[in-house]
């Protein structure tokens, strides 16, 4: 393990940073939330928020008290890899936690029912009911819309609107709802699937009341004031249809004029807009009661917003590397048929590529409560670019060894206080990470960040 490039890290959904051991319910939880999310680090020895490194008095007793406390402590029993890394005259001490086959794992003193934590950004949250039923349809391999509602019956589902869906790419036939798993076998009978459900069902919000897209827009760049909104019901592929006809609406951007004719241009590219919805719609948690699907636009950006984390084992960065988990297999199958879903985990990467060609910033990935959003950017020059002398620094950086003020400044041929100006704007835009014991370590050294 490597500690100079962990330190380089902020802390995020694997990794996290703790003075000492002071909290040990707050090193349990964070544990537990690793195992049951998508693993992760945790540096005891490590100011949070700094990154400054104090160290460890002790480090072979506190490796046997974590060893411990985290047998004594967690649910189904875990056993992450503990390790002491050297850092100048001190040390660190390194829990690595795996995405864990047993989960849910809970905190042993409060059970099931109040122990059960999942890692969201950077903190730890307790998850609820459904996402504990989640947990475990994961470690079964199982989907939520691939479940049975044997309270229905195969008239439930609207074979005229299915037939209409299909129509553009090939006939429906009774025989695919089946195949399709828009039905299943229960008790020597078809039922509908809760993807049927969801996607073409007569009565859909009877079942699932949240299941349907809150879209407005609002002027400027808050909620204060909506001047336009609607809200999007029916079956699954129209509601995307719907959702991305409102965003076009208020999405003229202006037009080019041409030899022959004038050309409209949007300020949005419309493949970005189409995957963010299409993946907020499949990749919902439709178990999650309270809120529906929101798409929201502002003068600078929209901003789309599924119920659900992202499926455990799965972090943005994975997303962004055209990683992809699908939540909703039954609703994912049929989107790929309808041509709403070219090649799994592509979408992200689609989106990110369609923004880069039209000068726009890079979509924004974030989990917000038990919520996930994508941010689309429909403004240019959201982040100042690096000048001349900023990419100098980071090309000189760039070979991850890390260097000192004074080495910076003789690099890019400025004097150290130029360079220590620089090197605190580059550090306050995230692009370069200071890694030392306190703001007056003389040994502080700066690194090329990279992202969690």
């Amino acid at each position: 393990m490597d500690l100079t490039e962990l330190l380089k890290r902020p802390e995020g959904k694997t990794l996290e940073f703790k003075r000492d051991l002071s909290s040990t319910v707050g090193v349990l939880r964070t544990v537990v939330a690793f195992a049951n999310t998508a693993g992760g680090t945790i540096l005891i020895g490590v100011e949070d928020g700094t990154r400054h490194v104090r160290g460890i008095a002790d480090p072979l007793s506190l490796e046997e008290r974590v060893a411990n406390l985290l047998s004594d402590g967690i649910e189904p029993r875990l056993v992450p890899d503990i390790e002491i890394l050297p850092w100048r005259s001190t040390n660190v001490l390194a829990i690595q936690v795996y995405p864990s086959p047993g989960r849910p794992h809970f905190l042993k003193a409060v059970g099931v029912e109040a122990g059960v934590y999942v890692r969201v950004g950077s903190t730890n949250r307790r998850a609820d009911d459904e996402l504990v039923a989640e947990l475990r349809r994961a470690n079964l391999g199982k989907s939520f819309d691939e479940q049975a509602m044997p309270e229905l019956d195969s008239e439930a589902l609207d074979f005229t609107v299915a037939s209409e869906c299909f129509a553009p790419m090939r006939k429906l036939k009774k025989a695919d709802l089946e195949t399709l798993r828009l039905l299943v076998p229960y008790q020597h009978r078809l039922v509908p699937s809760i993807g049927g459900v969801l996607l073409f069902g007569r009565d859909a919000r009877a079942h699932f009341p949240d299941a349907w897209i809150q879209a407005g827009r609002f002027a400027g760049t808050d909620k204060t004031r909506i001047v336009d909104s609607t809200a999007v019901y029916g079956p699954s592929p129209k509601m995307i249809k719907a959702a991305i006809e409102f965003v076009q609406k208020h999405g003229l951007h202006g037009f080019d004029i041409g030899a022959v004719r004038r050309t409209d241009t949007w300020s949005l590219p419309p493949v970005a807009l189409r995957e963010a919805v299409v993946n907020a719609v499949v990749h919902a948690d439709y178990a999650q009661r309270g809120a529906p699907l929101r798409v929201a636009i502002f003068d600078d950006r929209v901003e789309i917003e599924n119920p659900g984390l992202l499926p455990p084992g799965l972090t943005v960065e994975d997303l962004r590397r055209g990683v992809s988990k699908l939540r909703n297999r039954v609703m994912g199958r049929v989107f790929q048929e309808l041509g709403l879903i070219e090649q799994w985990g592509s979408g992200i990467q689609r989106m990110s590529a369609a923004c880069r060609e039209a000068g726009l910033p890079p979509p924004v990935l974030e989990e917000i409560g038990t919520r996930f959003r994508v941010t689309l950017h429909t403004t240019r020059g959201q982040v100042p670019s690096p000048d001349d002398v900023d990419r100098a620094i980071l090309d000189a950086l760039s070979n991850g060894a890390g260097l000192s003020t004074n080495e910076i400044a003789g690099r890019i041929n400025r004097t150290p206080r130029t360079a220590r100006t620089r090197l605190a704007s580059l550090v306050e835009r995230g692009l370069v990470r200071e890694i030392g014991s306190s703001p007056q370590d003389p040994k502080r050294r700066y690194f090329r960040a990279t992202q969690d």
